[in-house]
């Protein structure tokens, strides 16, 4: 696993009582600690490693590998996958990262319980419900049902009622903010402390003043450039799918910071391109001065398609499904078809159209979400003909 002087390995952790390591002090900029012969990717690994905390949480460096079979049949013999799916908490994903630093604010706070959320296939939720029954935090999980009955336990719901959260649904055109702050009554009368955190991990707000979840994206942007230097390789596209915004807003942060040429590729799984645009920037914005990064953003540099979210969010569509097949069928990576399958398909019609050159490295960034699959199992199954399956 990676080893940073600010993480503690998980037996430590426990058996220090679930204490954790004083951080040094904080630098006050990138300049500031600079050394003859320090690289910038250096340097802002120690300006994160300085001010924020994290708990050990993921399997960290995940592999980055070549898609061989799949780059021969898109004539792309340059691309890979980040595989963010193999973090190890709870079936894997990119919120793992975030939640290494949310849940060591959260701990520092000396909350005893977490709030949070989301939909009902929430892979946010699935991953902060494992971080927290880790760490003896109890979750409580708001889920927006989308319709009048309730939904069936299967994929990250089943998830969620094994790991023991405490789930709360939110009928529809109830408000939300009105449950959350009952719920927060609910644990204070009881003498509990809550941590109130948004969907993803992404924005700033509730009980977490920076946006530490793009900041474990900055952190990963610095493990890719490692990674892909190790390998001889230079990135020039990252592709992954974007929704709450903050894993892109992370990679941006480092792109930048470290004067990479990398393009970070959004592919929206929910909303329209300016509203991502802007998200992302703004949250990329907050996590350069958390940096101390001399950075600014702004939405028209920020990279997004929305040409790929079909009918709306967590709806099964044939591109989707058909990139699902695709890459189950010639890597026996399992893509899922919220965020991963779509993103890939807008991936592959951008390699198509000639969007990214075939002499390009192209770096797909797998951020988990397998077990959505399952809860819709008819709808890939209605868009891969079974019966011509071989």
């Amino acid at each position: 696993m990676d080893s940073q002087q600010t993480e503690l390995p998980r037996r430590n952790f426990l058996a220090a009582g679930l204490a954790l390591a004083a951080a040094p002090a904080a630098l006050t900029g990138l300049a500031s600690c600079g050394r003859p012969g320090t690289s910038a990717a250096e340097t802002l690994e120690r300006t994160i490693d300085a001010k924020y905390r994290r708990v050990e949480l993921a399997v960290l460096p995940t592999p980055l590998q070549r898609m061989k079979a799949l780059g021969r049949e898109l004539q792309f013999p340059s691309l890979f996958v980040k595989r963010d799916d193999n973090t190890g908490l709870a079936f894997g994903g990119n919120k793992s990262r975030k939640l290494e630093y949310i849940m060591a604010d959260a701990l520092d706070k000396k909350s005893d319980v977490i709030v949070t959320w989301a939909g009902v296939q929430s892979n946010w939720c699935r991953q902060t419900a494992a971080a927290a029954k880790f760490l003896g935090i109890k979750p409580v999980l708001l889920l927006q049902k989308t319709a009048a009955e309730t939904p069936p336990y299967d994929g990250n719901l089943l998830l969620d009622y094994i790991l023991g959260a405490d789930i709360r649904f939110l009928e529809p055109g109830q408000e939300r903010a009105k449950l959350v702050d009952e719920i927060v009554r609910e644990e204070q009368t009881r003498g509990r402390r809550p941590y109130v955190v948004s969907v993803g991990g992404s924005q700033p707000g509730g009980s977490m003043t920076v946006p530490l979840g793009a900041i474990g994206y900055t952190k990963d942007f610095l493990e890719l450039n490692r990674q892909a230097a190790g390998a001889g390789i230079r990135v020039d596209h990252v592709v992954l799918a974007t929704g709450s915004a903050g894993t892109q807003a992370g990679l941006v942060v480092g792109a930048k910071a470290l004067g990479n040429q990398t393009r970070i590729v959004g592919i929206s799984v929910s909303g329209k391109k300016e509203g991502i645009q802007k998200n992302v920037a703004a949250i990329a914005n907050a996590t350069a001065a958390a940096l101390d990064l001399q950075l600014t953003f702004i939405p028209e540099e920020i990279i997004v398609y929305d040409d790929y979210v079909g009918q709306g969010y967590g709806i099964l569509n044939q591109p989707a499904a058909e990139a699902i097949a695709l890459v189950a069928r010639s890597e026996g990576i399992f893509l899922d078809p919220v965020y991963t399958g779509k993103a890939m398909a807008g991936a592959i019609d951008l390699m198509r159209k000639g969007r990214f050159k075939p002499d390009e490295t192209v770096v797909f960034m797998h951020t988990g979400g397998t077990p959505a699959i399952f809860p819709q199992r008819e709808a890939l199954l209605g868009f891969l003909k079974p019966e011509a399956a071989v």
